[in-house]
């Protein structure tokens, strides 16, 4: 039985669909399941609409797309690792991360990036579901890097094309480098805790491509403003300035082709994190609003740590 009620995401875009009427019972068809694993291939995010919000049913949501994958990230506040490996709680806590973006206080603002840039390895998906939601705000955009690839002015694309970029699990706002808006600056940083802050310190710096070619052979521009340290090989004005361009045009253009989610009580939303690039609005510093997220396992292959890390290092000293 197929699926009877797929819509695009939004008129004029090139990504993205909806899909609505999905129950526990009806994903337990695995032609189903296929399907909505091709729509997810072909568009590179789902939202789901009217779906029963709870831990199974974001479970077996994210079972269509791959097994689970721990967050590597101990510090980050789990969900239950023993019935939910990989599921995390992401709270904007009140009066807590505040950053002032063009002239406006929010908590819980992230510019335009992708997941686990940081680490060597990234993972295919996320699954994300609203449990606590704020007045105004708290809004996710999304943004595709095969359309991102596409529209980029040709003189630029070719000047970041082949590049790396270095990367470096680094939070705070005030350590944003690249892709600034025009009015920003830290009020209040976010809480840090002391495990967060040594697996921070002990990790080296990743690197990831600046454009990368999917199997189906679509070349994607894949470059997070967030925790990017520079270009390899160029850490220099010249380099930092080729890098800022390319955040700073990324937000140009997703003024006009990206699509913002405000969340409803019944949605979830996966979005491709080899493809896609997302933000978040931030939300009133005085609210509080809690997301969960699975994270689906499935790597590119592309990305690799600078230096070995300590703990692999120590290793291979022993051998």
């Amino acid at each position: 039985m197929p699926l009877t009620d797929v819509r695009p995401l939004q008129e004029g875009l090139p990504f993205g669909v909806r899909i609505g009427g999905l129950t526990r019972e009806i994903l337990k068809d695995k032609t189903i399941r296929d399907e909505i694993d091709a729509l997810f291939i072909k568009h590179g995010m789902i939202v789901f609409e009217d779906v029963e919000q709870s831990d199974e049913m974001q479970l077996a949501l994210s079972s269509c797309f791959g097994p689970l994958k721990e967050h590597p990230v101990k510090g980050l506040a789990r969900v239950d690792s023993d019935r939910m490996p990989g599921v995390i709680e992401i709270r904007s806590k009140r009066g807590r991360g505040i950053v002032e973006v063009d002239g406006r206080q929010v908590s819980h603002w992230l510019p335009w990036h992708f997941d686990h840039c940081y680490n060597d390895e990234l993972n295919r998906a996320g699954v994300l579901r609203s449990v606590e939601r704020v007045e105004e705000g708290g809004v996710t955009g999304f943004l595709d890097g095969i359309a991102l690839y596409e529209a980029f002015p040709r003189d630029l694309r070719e000047r970041i094309e082949g590049k790396d970029v270095i990367y470096k699990l680094s939070t705070q706002y005030e350590d944003l480098k690249f892709g600034r808006p025009a009015q920003y600056r830290m009020i209040e940083p976010k809480p840090m805790p002391e495990s967060f802050r040594e697996q921070a310190a002990a990790m080296p710096r990743a690197i990831h491509p600046a454009v990368w070619t999917r199997p189906t052979g679509e070349k994607c521009l894949h470059v997070s403003a967030y925790m990017a340290q520079g270009i390899l090989g160029d850490e220099t004005p010249e380099g930092d300035a080729l890098l800022e361009a390319v955040c700073q045009e990324i937000n140009r253009l997703a003024e006009t082709c990206s699509y913002h989610h405000t969340w409803r009580p019944t949605d979830m939303a996966i979005w491709d994190n080899l493809r896609m690039l997302h933000c978040v609005s931030g939300n009133d510093p005085e609210e509080e609003r809690l997301m969960y997220r699975t994270t689906i396992s499935g790597d590119y292959g592309l990305g690799r740590w600078e230096t070995a890390p300590r703990e692999l290092a120590a290793a291979d000293a022993m051998a």
